[in-house]
């Protein structure tokens, strides 16, 4: 630790190199905070939560009970243990006895992008609800036609106010903010949805994925998906990089292959003048055929709209925040990494897990796309995303783990769980190890004089 600070000083490193460095370092020694605690406010399992995306302060959670918690992160409420361990209980609490609050279990939560003034969540009651953190009203109800599973806003939109709502129905809806209606339908997917995010590079990309083993990427200016995910697509690791011209102007094989087969296939032939008639129009039907091809949809076409992701259920979808990679989870218990750019599947082996099969789980990644967390059965787990490897196991529920956020503000990981707990994972600070080390044995430090006093 020390050592990289030296190299700070001196020049070595430079600055943004430094803070990466702390920061993975940090991430990569989380354990089960004896610093901080929340007291639960749940009566149910925590289903998901996210911290805001502006101050990083405010956590807010739902529950299976119908109950909407919000915590705040950074300041306690009170002191246990002499001052050393911080209590954090809920800023308010909406819950089944109020007439406005859901009825059934709250599946998905989300903080407006760009203000804590605004959340919104959706139940299994078929509402999203839009409420007023001031006042902890409801401003705006989206009925949908089946259980809600997933909701999302963009945190990069700058044109509109749209949440993504998925649910046991098998279109995706988009609920408009300024006009209180929905805006848009997709249609594609063949089953249930459970997943769906933004991209986090583009305002008008939208991921889900469905009961149908199908993960579909969506151009909302447009109809139809633009992509779906095959499993069977691939690539090794990272992205290649890009090829650079041999020499100027010259114009690759291949396109010009493409080229000269195009040329061949839409060039219509002259009629035979004797007994060419059948040849001539199979010609012309192959050609009407191939051009009708070219116009659909690419989402549209048959074999990949067919395409699986996984072999089961999605029930987790991530965007790194470069916006160049995608995870996904399943019901098939693997975990997967997708070039966005290309739509291959990378073909990182992620060591063994078992996954929930009963309900969407929420996963999370750190802001250096180096780890990504996974709620598993009793115990979440930290991946390096390159290699597959477990990094840190995070025992400390009693129950199954249903949903994990980091928050880059202050290097923690939240879990929630069916135990109704919401447990904090910190790394050390640099005062505890100073006297783990000191009372290990006395040790001269690097900024010590020679005077004996």
């Amino acid at each position: 630790m020390w050592k990289v600070v030296d190299d700070r000083e001196l020049g070595k490193i430079r600055p943004a190199s430094f803070a990466s460095h702390i920061q993975s370092a940090r991430a990569s020694s989380l354990h089960l905070s004896n610093r901080k605690e929340f007291v639960t406010a749940h009566k149910g399992a925590v289903n998901s939560f996210q911290v805001d995306l502006t101050e990083k302060r405010y956590l807010l959670s739902g529950a299976s009970d119908g109950s909407i918690a919000v915590y705040d992160v950074q300041h306690a409420t009170d002191y246990n243990g002499g001052g050393l361990v911080a209590k954090h209980t809920s800023l308010f609490v909406v819950d089944k006895r109020q007439d406005f609050s859901h009825k059934y279990s709250v599946s998905s939560v989300a903080w407006y992008p760009v203000d804590t003034g605004l959340f919104m969540t959706g139940s299994l009651d078929h509402y999203v609800k839009v409420w007023d953190t001031n006042t902890v009203q409801v401003e705006m109800n989206f009925k949908m036609p089946g259980k809600v599973y997933g909701i999302a806003m963009s945190s990069v939109s700058t044109s509109h106010m749209l949440i993504a709502a998925v649910s046991e129905d098998v279109q995706v809806r988009l609920c408009d903010i300024s006009s209180g209606a929905f805006s848009h339908t997709l249609s594609g997917h063949r089953d249930g949805v459970w997943a769906v995010q933004w991209s986090t590079s583009n305002e008008w990309v939208l991921v889900t994925g469905g009961c149908d083993g199908a993960i579909r990427f969506w151009d909302i200016r447009r109809a139809g998906c633009f992509r779906v995910l095959d499993q069977f697509q691939t690539q090794f690791g990272r992205r290649p990089p890009l090829l650079k011209s041999s020499t100027k102007g010259s114009v690759p094989e291949s396109s010009v292959a493409s080229t000269s087969a195009s040329a061949k296939v839409k060039v219509p032939q002259k009629k035979a003048p004797c007994g060419g008639g059948a040849k001539q129009s199979s010609i012309n039907k192959g050609w009407t055929k191939g051009s009708v091809l070219q116009r659909q949809h690419p989402g549209m076409l048959s074999s990949r709209n067919r395409a699986s992701a996984h072999y089961g259920a999605v029930t987790g979808l991530k965007v790194t925040e470069d916006g160049m990679y995608l995870l996904s989870a399943g019901t098939d218990s693997r975990l997967r990494l997708w070039d966005i750019e290309s739509g291959r599947n990378t073909l990182v082996n992620y060591e063994a897990m078992r996954l929930q099969t009963n309900k969407p789980i929420q996963l999370a990644v750190t802001p250096d796309t180096e780890l990504v967390f996974v709620p598993g059965l009793t115990a979440a787990r930290a991946y390096d995303i390159w290699s597959g490897r477990t990094i840190l196991t995070f025992r400390g529920h009693y129950e199954c783990v249903n949903c994990c956020w980091f928050n880059s503000q202050d290097q923690e990981l939240y879990t929630g769980s069916n135990d109704r707990q919401i447990l904090v994972w910190s790394p050390d600070s640099m005062v505890e190890e100073e006297v783990e080390n000191n009372e290990k044995g006395p040790k001269r430090s690097l900024d010590e004089d020679c005077w004996s006093d």
